[in-house]
């Protein structure tokens, strides 16, 4: 096991992988910004250490005084978290070179599942339903044209080299294909450093399926079941839970294990996420692969009572994952996860400000992930994510009248929250009857 792990993070995963590596009697070093220099897990943590200035591009996107830090704090093994430096390979690579763990896949899967159209080549090779699409788009506007046509109207433009659904863009038809590939083009090359663009098909109120996995670097995987992150706002997940609801079941499960093996044949060595949409013909189709922990990887670990932060750290460690997981995994109960954001709750604009009054939920059957505490400055710095309400019962009305109840006790002052858009949701039928799809927060929203 390692010594010391750097957390080259900030904010609730930050404070969550701390947790997790007390578990294992590991100790933590945390990497902070001028602007989370009073944040309550560096008090939590062993050591904490100075990064650089407030703006991500100095401090958490700064690759140079990450590997700074990395030296001075003495760390044999690195964690990167979700977003800011969590999947980019040359970073890994990077760390790795330095003789030191990087707590993840190994670079050359990172690199691979980050480009999207090769994602998508690979995920046909190996079998898993793809969405028609197509290569990486040259500038020709005959070129471009012609792929839209062959795919069928209507078309989403897609940057090769994103995720989170930045960039992505529709066209209905072949009027608004050539603006719409411009526009995607511009999001990515200011989010990505890329203008690589592709064209999937659209598919009209998808449901958003996704499957959790782990490998170890003995050639072996598995999957935690899957999670439903329909509900959405700009293509950001705002609802996550687990199990999906209303879905059939043999054929969800036999998808989970389809995926597992073509990962164990593939040989992937860390955890991952596999996303899919499902049609509303119950049909599948690949959209992309997460090589790192996910925001919402507690609603799987409070229906599977795994530890996912600690399993991914044990099976970096060089552990199997025989040793890491039972032999048998299954799901007890239902969890659901809304994510609580400081922002307007109707236009979804960042709010940020002083934390006067913060003061989340504690019930039972409730779990909330945050790394603020009262006091605390929401800076514009960063994703306004203020905490992860998680809600566990024995079934998903239960869960979900819990985390309603839990939403309405937790109280915020001096920012805006959207809080009252996760409750019309948790209280639409619609939602509560599992009928869920990815533009149904916005036509709630809307009625």
């Amino acid at each position: 096991m390692f010594h010391k792990v750097l957390i080259a993070n900030r904010g609730a995963v930050a404070a969550r992988i701390v947790r997790a590596l007390r578990s294992l009697g590991v100790r933590s070093a945390v990497a902070y910004s001028d602007a989370d220099a009073h944040a309550p897990y560096l008090e939590q943590a062993d050591e904490a250490h100075a990064v650089g200035p407030a703006p991500a591009a100095q401090s958490y996107l700064n690759a140079e005084a990450l590997l700074r830090v990395l030296r001075a704090s003495g760390a044999d093994a690195l964690h990167p978290g979700y977003g800011f430096l969590s999947e980019n390979a040359d970073f890994a690579a990077r760390v790795e070179r330095a003789g030191v763990t990087f707590i993840g896949p190994s670079p050359q899967w990172i690199d691979l599942m980050g480009h999207k159209t090769r994602a998508r080549d690979f995920a046909a090779r190996h079998g898993l339903p793809v969405n028609l699409g197509s290569g990486v788009l040259n500038g020709d506007a005959g070129e471009i044209l012609a792929a839209a046509a062959t795919i069928g109207y209507p078309v989403l433009i897609k940057p090769a080299a994103g995720g989170g659904g930045i960039g992505m863009v529709p066209a209905r038809d072949a009027n608004e294909i050539g603006a719409a590939v411009e526009r995607s083009r511009s999001v990515a090359a200011r989010g990505f450093g890329s203008t690589e663009v592709y064209l999937e098909k659209l598919l009209e109120k998808p449901r958003h399926i996704e499957f959790q996995i782990l490998g170890d670097r003995r050639g072996k995987v598995r999957h935690l079941f899957e999670r439903d992150c329909s509900v959405q706002r700009r293509h950001q997940k705002v609802i996550e839970e687990a199990g999906a609801p209303a879905v059939n079941r043999e054929r969800v499960d036999g998808l989970a294990a389809r995926v597992a093996d073509m990962l164990t044949t593939a040989g992937y060595d860390n955890i991952g996420t596999v996303e899919m949409l499902m049609g509303q013909d119950g049909s599948f189709q690949f959209l992309e692969m997460n090589t790192r922990l996910q925001v919402e990887h507690g609603v799987t670990e409070q229906v599977t009572g795994i530890d996912l932060a600690a399993a991914q750290i044990r099976v970096a460690a060089g552990e199997s994952l025989d040793a890491v997981l039972p032999p048998v995994i299954g799901m007890q109960g239902h969890a659901i996860e809304a994510r609580v954001y400081a922002e307007d709750p109707k236009r979804f604009f960042p709010s940020p400000g002083k934390l006067t009054t913060f003061r989340p939920p504690a019930a039972r059957g409730i779990r909330v992930e945050t790394g603020y505490a009262e006091g605390c400055e929401v800076t514009p710095h960063y994703d306004p994510l203020l905490a992860k309400v998680i809600a566990s019962a024995g079934d998903r009305r239960a869960a979900i009248d819990r985390l309603t109840e839990a939403l309405r006790e937790f109280e915020v002052h001096a920012v805006k929250t959207n809080i009252p858009a996760l409750l019309q949701v948790l209280t639409c039928e619609q939602f509560r009857a599992g009928d869920v799809h990815t533009g149904l927060l916005q036509e709630i929203l809307c009625h």
